[in-house]
């Protein structure tokens, strides 16, 4: 298909304007901006199912419904999968809170006897002893009840809910009016060449999706990876806890890969605090460089093969839309900004091959300055730019030219 020129004044005046008028209605907007946001996302990822359902000449509202089912059935199915080993696992790991306090606090008694002989004047078992039991009782407290509803808690599980719940009736809407909102999308971009690879709503819609494929993916590897790489260390006699509860820490690590950055970190958390509160505290040492092993493997084996099909967005810019998430959403506006990322990719990549910015005539400004040579040839009847000699059409707006006749025929009639 032939390019969309966009004359320069629209380029001077409405482009500015557009730009500072989206950004007015963002910031005003806020968290209905952001629920939208997420809405639009979700409705992206079930597109494909509801899709394929409608191939099957099913009517779109029930492919909606069908698909909503379908996931409800598939988490809830997962759940009921891991709830009963990871509650077991759970629950030893709290049974086991005071005995590895216990182990902690002689560790901690022969440090200080160790200062003491050598007339070190540093006290830390009392701090520490005092430490070890209010971490111990918390932990405790944590792993046996799950949620204290206390009133802050209460309201933030009740926003929380109206959240999800709106979040679903828009992805709902979005699926049900799914076709329509692509035929209008389809109508503000410059028209592709008819097929998939060159549709802007598939284009987006695909990006999105490829990108949560590979997340998922990624944490699944690196969590599956983190319990086996606990469970081996727990067999040959490296932190024996890490065999005990593989399940539980390696689940634990995968769900914090989903955080960008600081995942790692957090994932690897419970485990090096376990260890080093065992009777053997140089286990976490050795836990910490099979982390850091496990790390490296992450980073330049892993993570680009995952992603490199996926996302393929320069490191700087996801940095910077990570950064820019947080500061705006905080840990959500870090979750779904490299989805958007993802599209704004995939829109720049469109609109570069549909677009054509009108030039500003730089070699006819410098040529009335006396700085450059003088422009040559017929200028065109719509814009006034010069057109080569025996040129159909003007390669500054696209004008049409019948033949090098009509282009000459047509100077007559070009502004002066």
């Amino acid at each position: 298909m032939p390019p969309v020129i966009v004359p320069r004044w629209i380029q001077l005046v409405l482009l500015p304007l557009a730009i500072l008028a989206a950004y007015s209605l963002a910031r005003a907007s806020g968290p209905v901006l952001l629920l939208f946001i997420v809405a639009g996302l979700v409705a992206l990822l079930l597109n494909p199912l509801v899709s394929l359902l409608r191939r099957r000449r099913i009517p779109r509202g029930v492919a909606v419904l069908v698909t909503f089912l379908t996931l409800i059935v598939v988490l809830g199915g997962l759940g009921v999968v891991v709830a009963t080993p990871i509650g077991d696992q759970v629950a030893a790991f709290q049974r086991s809170v005071p005995e590895i306090v216990d182990n902690a606090n002689a560790e901690l008694a022969g440090l200080q006897a160790w200062l003491d002989r050598n007339g070190i004047g540093l006290q830390v078992k009392g701090q520490g002893e005092t430490a070890l039991q209010t971490l111990g009782d918390r932990l405790a407290e944590g792993s046996g009840e799950l949620v204290n509803f206390t009133r802050d808690a209460l309201t933030l599980l009740v926003e929380a809910s109206i959240a999800l719940i709106l979040v679903v009736v828009l992805a709902v809407y979005m699926l049900l009016y799914g076709e329509r909102i692509g035929d209008a999308v389809r109508a503000l971009v410059p028209r592709g060449d008819g097929t998939a690879a060159d549709d802007y709503p598939s284009r987006v819609q695909s990006a999105v999706f490829g990108y949560v494929r590979g997340q998922l993916l990624f944490s699944t590897i690196m969590g599956l990876s983190a319990g086996i790489m606990l469970y081996v260390l727990g067999s040959v006699g490296i932190f024996e806890a890490g065999r005990t509860y593989a399940l539980f820490f390696g689940i634990f690590y995968g769900l914090a890969e989903l955080i960008p950055y600081i995942g790692p970190a957090i994932g690897g958390a419970p485990a090096g605090i376990t260890a080093l509160l065992s009777s053997n505290p140089i286990d976490a040492l050795w836990l910490f460089i099979a982390f850091l092993a496990l790390q490296q493997i992450e980073g330049h084996i892993v993570a680009p093969q995952v992603f490199g099909h996926s996302l393929r967005i320069n490191p700087l810019l996801v940095i910077a839309a990570l950064l820019l998430g947080g500061q705006l959403y905080g840990i959500v506006g870090a979750f779904i900004s490299l989805p958007i990322a993802a599209i704004l990719r995939e829109t720049v990549i469109y609109l570069r091959r549909h677009l054509v910015l009108e030039p500003w005539g730089t070699g006819l400004a410098l040529a009335g300055a006396g700085l450059g040579p003088p422009a040559t040839g017929p200028p065109c009847p719509e814009c006034g730019a010069p057109l080569p000699e025996g040129a159909g059409a003007c390669p500054a707006c696209g004008t049409e030219l019948a033949d090098p006749v009509a282009a000459r025929a047509a100077t007559s009639t070009a502004p002066g």
